[in-house]
């Protein structure tokens, strides 16, 4: 059995989330799973955790990529724009997903550009990828027990903007 949590993500500010993620957490039980649903950019699953969900899913990180956005280690990255058609270096290069080590933002581009399927596929992979690798830096700084830490840190990065 697990709880679950809906209707946080459809139009409020997160703040409002939040705040209402801070009422709810006295009162759900230690002992279950808590899911989160429809929540997916990289500063809510930091959040989310923060205050005790346990699980998360959204459709975001795919949309965006079928449209040319890509989460990265410097914020989000629109690779339909001009500024990328000369770019031939990776998406992030602190990733090494399949994407970033196989392709250019000014490939990826003209896949975008070109409403070539591979370009939102090669997007979503990445941004999996990174929401995956994100997830893993947090349990990482839980197991250490040092979460507070790595939040503030995030927090302060052009990450938690993505």
């Amino acid at each position: 059995m697990r709880i679950a949590i809906g209707g946080l993500s459809v139009g409020e500010p997160k703040n409002i989330m939040y705040e209402i993620l801070d009422e709810m957490r006295p009162h759900l039980p230690e002992n279950m799973p808590r899911y989160l649903m429809g929540v997916g950019s990289p500063d809510c699953l930091v959040e989310g955790f923060l205050r005790g969900i346990d699980m998360m899913d959204c459709v975001l990180p795919t949309r965006i990529a079928r449209n040319g956005t890509a989460f990265s280690s410097k914020g989000r990255i629109v690779v339909r724009n001009a500024s990328y058609k000369e770019d031939f270096t990776p998406l992030d290069e602190n990733c090494d997903c399949y994407c970033c080590s196989n392709y250019s933002k000014a490939y990826l581009r003209h896949l975008i550009n070109a409403d070539e399927i591979l370009g939102g596929r090669m997007l979503s992979l990445h941004n999996i990828s990174y929401l995956i690798n994100l997830t893993r830096r947090i349990r990482e700084a839980i197991m250490q027990d040092r979460f507070g830490d790595f939040c503030e840190e995030f927090r302060n990065s052009a990450e938690y903007n993505n």
